[in-house]
C-alpha cells in the first residue's frame, strides 16, 4: 500500500496525540514485507510504529486546515443536548469519539466533559479522557492556526466559559443521580485497600486502569 503521509509531516494519532512521521520503512513480518510509519509523539516522548495499511483504521490523519480548526473552536461554545448521567455510557461514547478522531469529535468530548465537570466532579477515567482530548485539541489547533499552545489554551477556555456560561450549563444539565459514580469510586477504594493485603492480590483483576484509553492503543509492530 502506498504511504499516505511523508517523512517530517505532522499527523494526528487520536489516542496518542500530535506526532511527526520520522521514517517510513519496510520490515518483514510473518514472512510478508510490510511498510511502517515511525511516528514520534512529542507530548509523551514516545515513538510508535504503525503499519501503513492500518493507519486509516487507527484514525491517523493530517493536521486540519485553519477553517476546520476555527470551526472546532466555535463548536466549544455551541448549545448541545443534555448529557447522560450514566458515567459508563458517557465514558464509552466519548472514548468511541476519540477513536474516530476528527477534530470536531475531539472538541465535542472537551465540551461534553467540561460542562459535565461544572455539574459534578468527573471520575478518574473521565478526567484522564478530558485531559487527553483537551491537550490533543490544543496541539492540533495551535499548529493549524500558527499560534502558541498557550494562546490556544486561553481561547479554548474563553469558548467554554463565554459570558453567561454558568446559566447555560444549568439549563442543559440533567437531573442528577447521586449514586452514579459511586460504583467506580468504591471499586477504586477497594483496590487501594487490597494492595496492602498480601493475601488479596487477586482482587485487583478488575483494575479500572484496564479501561484507560492509552492502554489499548499503545501499538508496536509485533501486534500486527
Amino acid at each position: 500500500m502506498k504511504a499516505k503521509f511523508r517523512v517530517n509531516q505532522k499527523v494526528v494519532y487520536p489516542s496518542q496525540g500530535v506526532g511527526k512521521v520520522t521514517e517510513i520503512f519496510e520490515k518483514v513480518f510473518n514472512g510478508n514485507p510490510t511498510n511502517y510509519y515511525k511516528i514520534y509523539i512529542e507530548a509523551s516522548d514516545m515513538v510508535v510504529m504503525v503499519p501503513v495499511d492500518k493507519a486509516d483504521d487507527l484514525g491517523i490523519r493530517q493536521i486540519v486546515t485553519k477553517e476546520e480548526a476555527q470551526e472546532a473552536l466555535n463548536l466549544l461554545s455551541d448549545d448541545f443536548e443534555p448529557i447522560t448521567s450514566d458515567w459508563k455510557l458517557r465514558y464509552q461514547m466519548n472514548l468511541d469519539l476519540l477513536k474516530k478522531g476528527t477534530i470536531k469529535d475531539i472538541a465535542t468530548i472537551v465540551r461534553c466533559l467540561y460542562n459535565r465537570s461544572k455539574v459534578k466532579e468527573l471520575p478518574i477515567l473521565e478526567r484522564k479522557l478530558y485531559d487527553s482530548a483537551k491537550k490533543l485539541l490544543e496541539d492540533e489547533i495551535s499548529l493549524a492556526l500558527g499560534k502558541s499552545a498557550k494562546d490556544i489554551e486561553n481561547e479554548i477556555h474563553l469558548k467554554l466559559e463565554p459570558p453567561g456560561a454558568a446559566l447555560r450549563i444549568k439549563h442543559t444539565a440533567v437531573l442528577e443521580d447521586d449514586d452514579e459514580d459511586d460504583g467506580l469510586m468504591d471499586d477504586l477504594n477497594e483496590k487501594t485497600k487490597s494492595k496492602g493485603r498480601s493475601d488479596d492480590s487477586d482482587d485487583d483483576e478488575e483494575d479500572s486502569s484496564d479501561e484507560d484509553m492509552g492502554d489499548d492503543e499503545d501499538f508496536d509492530d509485533e501486534e500486527f
